[in-house]
């Protein structure tokens, strides 16, 4: 497989829908769905959503059944990124090559956007439970499911031990807590739902959850390196942040050569924990691969 078409189609599916699903620029306030479109439809690789495509696809689903879940969970990951560049959390100033939100709207704006992408995307992933060929017991289940990977255990959470952990020189072995919470934990949800909404099987699950977890560590931990090595007009978003506020990172706390053997070593346990999905997960495969010598 072609990963990079791949991701590539399915990324133009996603921004249609992403598209389509958010309130018009001109509808009022105008000002709150300017500032939601400018954070959403910015660019960006859609690969949360695409792997909710993809795991639908590797237990024999359709990628438009699970479209409007797809979509739910990327306007998750986009509210998460408005609220992270504000000047009290990451304060970035460039994200995806363009002003940050708050750069362009103003802080409160910008919390206000967040707010209102995150209220979306649970809508999208309760359209998506109504519209799906699921039991009710199993839509309200990545209703949840999300909500958890999102909340206090999950990417809050992240967040939290991410800023105390810098202010408090925290040990070593919290990084790996920190990249499951923070980044880890909604790759999980993504393949989960995309997996649930398809009606796969319990076996497939675990699976699926074991691959999303390892396929999380690897790519935060790629992207820890790319924040030390990594080509700012290729990322559009400022390299070295990390050190300029003392994150706790893999590259940080192991040296590069380390972050780099331990990114692979997920990367690995990510395609073995799907082996037996045959061809069906080819795209899920690819994304694995890709993750250790991606750039951006």
């Amino acid at each position: 497989m072609d990963f990079k078409a791949a991701l590539s189609e399915k990324a133009h599916l996603i921004n249609q829908a992403l598209d389509a699903y958010l309130p018009p620029e001109l509808a009022p306030p105008v000002v709150i769905h300017q500032a939601m479109r400018y954070s959403v439809l910015s660019g960006g690789k859609r690969l949360r959503p695409a792997l909710v495509l993809g795991a639908a696809e590797a237990v024999g689903g359709r990628a438009e059944a699970v479209l409007p879940a797809a979509c739910g969970i990327e306007l998750i990951h986009c509210y998460s990124l408005v609220h992270d560049d504000l000047p009290a959390m990451d304060d970035d100033d460039l994200r995806r090559g363009r002003p940050t939100t708050h750069k362009v709207f103003g802080e409160a704006i910008a919390i206000l956007a967040g707010d209102a992408l995150l209220t979306l995307g649970f809508e999208l992933l309760a359209r998506a439970g109504l519209e799906a060929d699921v039991s009710p017991v199993d839509a309200l289940k990545v209703v949840r499911e999300v909500a958890v990977a999102a909340g206090t255990e999950g990417m809050v959470g992240g967040q939290v031990l991410d800023i105390k952990s810098s202010e408090a020189g925290a040990p070593a072995e919290l990084v790996k807590e920190i990249h499951r919470r923070k980044t880890a934990a909604l790759f999980v949800a993504a393949v989960r739902t995309g997996a649930i909404l398809a009606r796969a099987s319990e076996e497939a699950l675990a699976a699926l959850t074991r691959f999303g977890m390892n396929f999380g560590l690897a790519f935060q931990i790629t992207d820890d390196i790319l924040d030390v090595v990594g080509k700012e007009d290729r990322m559009g978003k400022r390299a070295g942040s990390d050190a300029r506020q003392k994150k706790l990172t893999y590259p940080a706390i192991f040296g590069l050569a380390a972050a780099r053997e331990r990114a692979k070593a997920a990367a690995m346990e990510a395609v073995a924990a799907i082996e037996g999905f045959g061809s069906a997960a080819a795209f899920l495969r690819g994304a694995a691969e890709f993750i250790l010598t991606r750039d951006y």
